[in-house]
């Protein structure tokens, strides 16, 4: 099995809900309608590595989902859950059109400007709460943060590693 953090984030366990170990997931997927139809998922093992857990029954409730795992039988069992990542196998991911792309797969891609100078790799795809997210690109030249819209990202070449962007600039008032 992958190490945990090789697996693709959907959600993370906000607390027990009910009486019998369910728990009240945030759905922290483009594709909340996966969690009806989840039947595994995987957690943060001891080790790094991921453990696989059989989703027996997952249902939506008040913007979050709800799910019943296979074992976890009490509210103490399903607390020690609370604030867990819960991810999927990449090749649980639903097929996408030709020249589309997950999020997570920008992660480690190489970055250069359109005029070929390297930027450094994408470090992280941050949440800002815009309409845009944002790529935290990290190099020698240190940290850069370019809006994920087409305006800034020119290319994407998941295949190759690659992403070719306009590099922003950016001014200081004085």
């Amino acid at each position: 099995m992958k190490p945990f953090r090789e697996l693709v984030l959907v959600g993370r366990v906000v607390k027990p809900q009910g009486r019998h170990g369910e728990v009240a997931v945030q759905c922290l997927s483009d594709r909340p309608d996966r969690f009806p139809t989840l039947k595994r998922a995987f957690l943060p093992g001891e080790d790094g590595q991921a453990r696989e857990v059989r989703v027996e029954r997952a249902w939506p409730h008040k913007g979050r989902f709800v799910l019943k795992l296979a074992g976890v039988d009490s509210i103490d069992a399903a607390e020690r859950l609370r604030d867990l990542e819960l991810r999927i196998a990449e090749e649980e991911l639903a097929p996408l059109p030709e020249g589309s792309y997950y999020h997570h797969q920008l992660t480690g891609l190489r970055v250069e400007d359109e005029s070929g100078a390297s930027l450094g790799r994408v470090d992280e795809v941050l949440e800002t709460g815009a309409e845009a997210r944002v790529l935290a690109v990290r190099g020698e030249g240190g940290e850069t943060l370019i809006p994920l819209a087409a305006e800034f990202v020119r290319r994407v070449d998941v295949e190759h590693g690659l992403l070719v962007v306009h590099r922003p600039e950016y001014s200081v008032a004085g």
